[in-house]
């Protein structure tokens, strides 16, 4: 990397990845006292899945079915179905662990890649049992969308959810201030509960536009919506915040671009931070694996806070 693009990927949006999903949850605990705690629930069942001591580890594999509400101001905006299908094919590749640059995980953390036993398919039928492909398009006088969740709403210029005790809700929009995608954690209300992605992180093909075209945003904000943390644990560099996963090291940040390992901070010497993990900050090229921890905590989000969507995920 030149000098010159570093410093436009250091000092521009553009060129460096943001997620939401933080934001959102700070602003769902501080005004949803219902949210803050039905999270506090949340997060003793995932402590004792990734414990072991209670549960035994799911074996099957579940089919979550996706919709795809394309809320777009311009034509570009408005992605085709093959960019759609593009990302479903990311989703089912990264979470059974099959994606080919899975083979560039440091020897050190081989053992912990884990197939997360998931698959994704977009939605057969509507809410009224209609056949359907699983996208709705919804032309808006909005030329961009924030982390406000208005885009989730007709009445603000988005599209409504789909009930999302069935379906995996992915709105694609035009996101404003550089911003790649947010998802909503488990535990908050329905009308709002998916994920967001901005229409040049979608997929791997379209308008998707590097560094971000691998259409790993969307599995990191996946990760998000099954209850997974950014792995340096959101406490601005101080080593001392967690992600909640045993298996994942400590480290000082959210890592940017495509680092070089090992690449050390929080003392966490030799092998250092696990920048590659889908949870990190790096480049779509630089992200392609989760771990056994993570997967767990996912499980126990499927177990559970999402188990009525697992349930309708057949039929759908």
């Amino acid at each position: 990397m030149s000098d010159a693009q570093a410093f436009l990927r250091a000092t521009s949006p553009d060129y460096s990845r943001w997620c939401g999903a933080m934001e959102v949850h700070r602003r769902l605990l501080t005004l949803n006292p219902e949210y803050a705690e039905n999270r506090a629930l949340i997060e003793n069942t995932a402590f004792a899945y990734e414990s072991m001591d209670q549960v035994t580890a799911r074996q099957g594999l579940i089919d979550i079915p996706v919709v795809v509400h394309v809320v777009h101001n311009t034509p570009e905006q408005d992605v085709s179905e093959a960019q759609i299908q593009s990302q479903i094919d990311v989703l089912n590749r990264d979470f059974r662990a099959t994606n080919p640059d899975v083979s560039k995980v440091p020897a050190v953390w081989q053992d912990l890649v884990a197939d997360a036993r998931l698959q994704f398919h977009l939605a057969r039928t509507d809410p009224l049992g209609r056949p359907t492909d699983g996208i709705t398009r919804t032309r808006t006088t909005s030329t961009g969308w924030d982390t406000d969740d208005l885009v989730k709403f007709s009445l603000s210029g988005g599209q409504d959810a789909w009930p999302a005790d069935i379906y995996l809700n992915l709105w694609v929009c035009q996101l404003r201030r550089g911003l790649l995608g947010y998802a909503q954690f488990p535990g908050g209300a329905a009308s709002t509960d998916g994920v967001v992605v901005t229409h040049t992180a979608l997929g791997t093909t379209g308008t998707a536009t590097a560094p971000f075209d691998g259409g790993r945003t969307v599995v990191h904000e996946i990760g998000h919506w099954l209850n997974l943390r950014h792995i340096w644990g959101d406490d601005d560099e101080g080593c001392s915040g967690s992600d909640f996963v045993a298996d994942t090291p400590n480290q000082a940040g959210a890592n940017a671009g495509s680092p070089t390992f090992p690449h050390v901070t929080c003392g966490n010497g030799p092998d250092g931070d696990m920048f590659m993990n889908y949870m990190d900050y790096t480049d779509d090229a630089a992200m392609f694996m989760f771990t056994k921890g993570q997967s767990a905590r996912m499980d126990a989000t499927l177990d559970n806070a999402r188990l009525t969507l697992t349930r309708q995920a057949v039929a759908v």
